[in-house]
């Protein structure tokens, strides 16, 4: 590849998911004020955020003169119209989970790619719904003794026990889930001209 590939995030989860098309790339971690703006709404909030962190590091690249694509992600679970928090606490996560039976999560991930040569960046929007079946207490606590998911929006870990909660999932790639869709990626960097299928 004559341009190398970065990743405008130090999520070990992110990592892992890019690993997944290519070992051929680097992390810089973006210096971002993620606070919501007045009136923004979750969808555009994570677009702003995920050009924001991919600009900030592609920035930096560009000063330095190295040509580059960065890839910036930021994702918000939202449930009943309200952005989700973590729980940090168990008492916290037993409400979530308990308010989440019988209903869905949506998961909105923002994506960018910025190219260092140009400072254009093209964004998208990946929407990926979980519906939960109906839970007892007993099966709620149980999965947070289990799994601890206390640093996680939304209380659960879909890429671990979590997906015991389920009664099905809906959207086009399971790894936005986890805060990286591959798929659209793919797409993005195959049109800024690095073919991962090809020169992974």
């Amino acid at each position: 590849m004559s341009k190398s590939l970065w990743l405008a995030s130090t999520s070990v989860y992110r990592q892992a998911l890019l690993q997944k098309l290519t070992t051929d790339f680097q992390c810089a971690k973006p210096d971002v004020d993620e606070t919501a703006l007045p009136g923004e709404t979750a969808a555009e909030l994570v677009v702003r955020l995920a050009a924001a962190k991919a600009n900030a590091v592609a920035a930096k690249l560009k000063a330095d003169a190295i040509d580059a694509l960065v890839i910036g992600s930021d994702q918000v679970a939202v449930f009943n119209g309200q952005i989700l928090g973590k729980p940090h606490t168990e008492k916290r996560a037993f409400e979530q989970l308990h308010s989440f039976s019988g209903q869905s999560v949506q998961f909105l991930t923002g994506l960018a790619v910025t190219d260092t040569a140009t400072l254009q960046t093209h964004t998208i929007l990946d929407s990926f719904k979980v519906h939960f079946r109906q839970l007892t207490d007993a099966e709620i606590l149980s999965y947070i003794k289990r799994e601890q998911p206390l640093n996680c929006a939304g209380s659960f870990k879909s890429e671990g026990l979590g997906i015991t909660l389920f009664e099905r999932l809906e959207g086009d790639d399971p790894n936005s889930l986890i805060g990286l869709p591959l798929i659209r990626l793919h797409q993005m960097l195959k049109s800024a001209g690095m073919d991962l299928l090809l020169h992974g």
